[in-house]
């Protein structure tokens, strides 16, 4: 465990990325350096992930959960939902390195849908009377940076995806 922390503390020192590599058998597990191309991406054929890739993925992963508590639909089942569309979607984000400032508005609208399918109408509006037909909120755009939950029915944006309020 030693060897580990410091092989990662010295490639955290002179910022370089590091992987685990685990090979079959336990004890063969060690730290490496992890392979860039001059574009700053990881070689598909490495063990590594791209850096970049995995956070724009964390990042609105946090945004969804962050609505998803917002309303009180942070289960394990939705959380996992969340993860599967992420799964889903790195391979995107991977063949459109420039679709970074997009992977949010994706992956709120897919978990938007994942979340009809499986649990119900997600994020319900909050702007409407109680006699009112409940509806859903939508993601707007529909491809873009900044997306935001808007009302349809009245045209008005609710909040920014990641800042719903309960």
């Amino acid at each position: 465990m030693v060897a580990l922390e410091r092989a990662l503390r010295n490639a955290q020192l002179c910022g370089k990325g590091m992987q685990l590599v685990v090979r079959r058998v336990a004890d063969e597990v060690a730290p490496q350096p992890v392979a860039e191309r001059p574009d700053g991406f990881v070689h598909e054929h490495c063990h590594g992930h791209n850096a970049a890739v995995t956070d724009c993925l964390l990042a609105a992963r946090a945004l969804v959960l962050h609505d998803l508590a917002a309303r009180r639909m942070d289960t394990a089942r939705t959380v996992s939902i969340v993860d599967d569309v992420l799964t889903a979607r790195r391979w995107w984000v991977e063949q459109w390195p420039d679709g970074h400032a997009y992977i949010a508005c994706l992956v709120a609208q897919d978990v938007q849908e994942a979340l009809l399918e499986e649990v119900g109408r997600w994020p319900l509006c909050s702007l409407h009377e109680v006699d009112e037909q409940p509806h859903e909120l939508r993601v707007a755009p529909d491809l873009g940076a900044d997306p935001q939950w808007v009302c349809e029915e009245h045209g008005r944006v609710v909040a920014p995806v990641g800042a719903l309020h309960s």
